[in-house]
């Protein structure tokens, strides 16, 4: 009997806990479902197919390239959370309107192409590539892994051997590599290498890994923004997104060589950027690069399945939707809202969604 009751007991929780889970879920749905309706009504011009970058006073006509980097990533985790939508459609439609088929190699400039000629940067171009490869792994639709692989071919032609390795941040200003265009650039390799198996991607990720980690890894496991070119001076400044590339790309190297050394780095590089960055209840203000730290904690969670590890994110994202919302339900600390502080929290939701549901 005794043995019965407790076997009662434990179906009972498991019944509750999964409950809540669907709740929390159904609860993040409907706040990705607000935000999305938001961006199509606030920031999306049906008539030019463009998106504009605040709410506010603009410096352009329409958004520049890097908020539709972390809108093609949002709209991937809502159509993979929600299957059936389209929200990839409009936002691959406004990307395509930044093409620039200059040599040496066709990419994305950060402002609309029929508007003005503008800078193409590596890691904008690396933000495509590593959303274009998750939505190919999604849908199996080829279109987004040659958009990637065209992608790659760009990113290397930022790549030289001054400082000994490692991509440049900004094409016509080869004065800096940072971290910004190097980690998501491992990230790309690897997953085209994860895709095709070819030599190349996987040669490609290990020596952008190795010269990051030698040239903008902080003692404390965190990593620096950049170094300068050629002065070789480090440009110290810290933020999320850069740790959570590194982070991912220590999982994603595990996970492909089964090598122990990048599962322990990985733990040590999710500790570190905790302890640095989550002050206060807090992390910090920008949304977009908290949700690139996310992806690097998700993918060690698909790992570790230790569910305690997403907590911090969970708390703060809470703290956003009570605190940082208007009454019109834009999101954001200021009170002129951007287009890429509601891409990110799309993505922030869905991935949490997933999450939690496991």
């Amino acid at each position: 009997m005794l043995q019965r009751r407790t076997w009662s007991l434990s179906m009972l929780l498991c019944l509750l806990f999964s409950q809540a889970d669907a709740q929390t879920k159904a609860e993040y749905q409907q706040r990705i479902t607000l935000i999305s309706q938001n961006i199509s009504k606030v920031f999306y011009e049906p008539k030019s197919g463009l998106y504009i970058e605040t709410n506010g006073k603009n410096e352009k006509p329409h958004s520049f390239l890097w908020p539709l980097c972390a809108l093609m990533q949002a709209a991937n985790e809502a159509d993979a959370l929600m299957p059936g939508g389209q929200a990839m459609k409009p936002v691959l439609n406004a990307i395509g309107k930044y093409r620039n088929n200059d040599a040496p190699a066709p990419g994305y400039q950060a402002y609309v192409t029929k508007e003005q000629k503008d800078s193409r940067f590596y890691d904008d171009n690396q933000w495509i590539a590593i959303a274009a490869l998750d939505a190919y792994n999604r849908t199996n639709n080829t279109a987004y892994l040659k958009l990637a692989e065209e992608i790659y071919r760009f990113m290397m032609t930022g790549y030289d051997q001054k400082s000994g390795g490692g991509i440049y941040w900004k094409e016509d200003e080869k004065n800096t590599k940072n971290t910004c265009s190097n980690g998501p650039g491992i990230l790309v390799a690897l997953q085209l290498y994860k895709v095709s198996k070819k030599k190349e991607y996987l040669d490609t990720a290990l020596d952008l890994y190795k010269w990051t980690n030698k040239h903008l890894r902080s003692p404390d496991g965190t990593y620096w923004d950049a170094i300068k070119i050629p002065s070789m001076k480090i440009d110290s400044a810290k933020y999320t997104y850069n740790t959570g590339t590194m982070l991912q790309s220590n999982v994603l190297l595990y996970e492909i060589t089964k090598e122990q050394q990048y599962l322990d780095e990985a733990k040590t590089i999710a500790q570190a950027a905790r302890d640095f960055f989550y002050v206060n209840n807090k992390l910090p203000a920008n949304y977009w690069f908290n949700v690139v730290l996310l992806r690097g904690y998700e993918e060690l969670y698909k790992v570790t399945k230790d569910k305690n590890m997403l907590t911090f994110f969970i708390d703060d994202a809470e703290r956003i939707w009570k605190e940082e919302r208007d009454e019109n339900n834009l999101i954001g600390r200021k009170q002129e809202k951007t287009l890429i502080d509601q891409g990110a929290m799309i993505e922030m939701y869905a991935r949490l969604a997933r999450l939690t549901a496991e």
